[in-house]
């Protein structure tokens, strides 16, 4: 089954609000999808029911899911009270030809301008198709969040410019974080070292830490 993207974000929204209270199985089924036994190998499995349902088409391009709205879509596992359970993948970060891009230009920004975040229950103790999906939230970056990415953003940018790459860990960053994204650790991809040469190192991504993720539920919680 194909769903046509929406027209607008009030079709979106109500695209998303509709399937609130559903569990993936059902979703599945509606789709004519086959439902993994887990996710260990189908990680991003979730992401991709929820991205055909609403009608996304970006795929794998770098741009928002919903570009003509200008919204991406992010899925969040949370636990039994509400919390998020994992960090949420950004993008990829440039290791390579990123002179001159500045926060205002920077695809992290880019792709947190507006979010469709979309809760669903990740605890392991539940089957995957029994998982139920939450109701939506259509986030913006209040000026603080904003200002707070910006800092993390430049400070990790500033290290990878500098060559310090292989210095950087997930605990650097108060909402933003970088830490190694590929299938496995023999993936390597070039970057600049601190002599200014090329050197080879895993490929990085840019990662919300919960920390942030969490507070924007909880104020939505709190209405």
């Amino acid at each position: 089954m194909m769903m046509l993207p929406p027209t607008s974000e009030l079709e979106l929204l109500k695209r998303a609000a509709h399937i609130a209270g559903y569990t993936m199985g059902e979703i599945a089924d509606c789709l004519n999808l086959p439902i993994p036994e887990n996710l260990k190998r189908d990680k991003g499995w979730v992401g991709q029911l929820l991205e055909t349902y609403l009608g996304a088409q970006a795929g794998s391009k770098p741009e928002q899911d919903f570009a003509d709205l200008g919204i991406e879509l992010k899925t969040i596992p949370v636990d039994k009270t509400g919390q998020p359970l994992e960090t949420t993948f950004v993008c990829v970060a440039p290791l390579m030809a990123n002179y001159g891009i500045t926060w205002q230009t920077s695809h992290v920004r880019y792709k947190l301008q507006k979010v469709l975040w979309i809760p669903v229950e990740g605890s392991r103790d539940i089957p995957l198709a029994q998982r139920r999906i939450g109701s939506p939230i259509l986030w913006t970056p209040n000026a603080d969040e904003e200002q707070a990415l910006q800092a993390d953003w430049q400070e990790l940018m500033d290290m990878i410019v500098l060559g310090q790459i292989n210095q950087v860990t997930a605990r650097q960053g108060k909402y933003l974080q970088l830490r190694p994204k590929a299938a496995n650790g023999r993936i390597l991809t070039e970057a600049i070292g601190e002599e200014g040469q090329i050197i080879y190192t895993r490929p990085r991504g840019f990662y919300l830490k919960k920390a942030f993720t969490g507070n924007i539920l909880a104020r939505y919680l709190q209405g």
